[in-house]
């Protein structure tokens, strides 16, 4: 009897916490690649209805036009009373395509991602490609306000204690990125899931990135 109940609360605690919490589809950050040989920081924190999580992210540029990044974290889930602490772990690759000018009101940049999420009793594998959008406005000489949108086609596939689940979904999001002056940068973002039945709706983002 305590293995079926064990049973049942890792598997709806799984379909909880399966890559909601992962930040794989989508870079922490507007549409254009950071500059070549640089490096972009970032720390933050992720809220949806069964979960809180902290974030880190790094990213580099070996080409131009070109970015790639790495995210890690941990996330605690609550689900009926039953509480566990998942790893996370991704990375993706963006270029750009379309860069803001006199053709073009947006920069837009494609890519992949992937990533893992994993706890007892659990893995989570989510693959797919990625599109982000974005415009800067330039408030003063130092200040920018850069809105953006992405979104991803995930292909997911859940290993559990209870069995295995494979998922399609494609994740949105929308966010806004501040940049009081050239070395830091505050970020808001919301997830919203479409067609998906193994992560949280809604998922608020909130954190910063440091060139360096």
């Amino acid at each position: 009897m305590k293995h079926s109940l064990f049973a049942v609360a890792a598997f709806a605690l799984a379909l909880a916490a399966a890559p909601a919490g992962a930040q794989i589809f989508g870079q922490l950050s507007p549409a254009p690649p950071i500059p070549l040989d640089t490096r972009l920081g970032g720390a933050f924190l992720s809220f949806t209805t069964s979960e809180s999580e902290l974030l880190g992210q790094l990213r580099m540029s070996f080409h131009p036009g070109v970015d790639f990044g790495f995210q890690g974290g941990l996330s605690r889930v609550s689900v009926s009373d039953v509480n566990r602490t998942s790893i996370q772990l991704g990375g993706d690759v963006k270029a750009q395509v379309v860069r803001m000018g006199a053709s073009s009101p947006l920069d837009v940049s494609i890519g992949g991602a992937i990533g893992v999420n994993s706890a007892d009793d659990f893995t989570v594998l989510s693959v797919g490609p990625t599109l982000v959008m974005s415009r800067t406005v330039r408030l003063d000489e130092r200040a920018t306000l850069t809105p953006f949108a992405g979104a991803a086609l995930l292909f997911s596939r859940s290993d559990l204690a209870v069995g295995n689940k494979n998922d399609v979904a494609v994740p949105v999001r929308f966010g806004l990125e501040y940049t009081p002056m050239p070395d830091f940068r505050l970020l808001a973002a919301l997830q919203v899931g479409v067609s998906d039945e193994i992560r949280d709706d809604l998922k608020l983002t909130v954190g910063a990135n440091f060139p360096f």
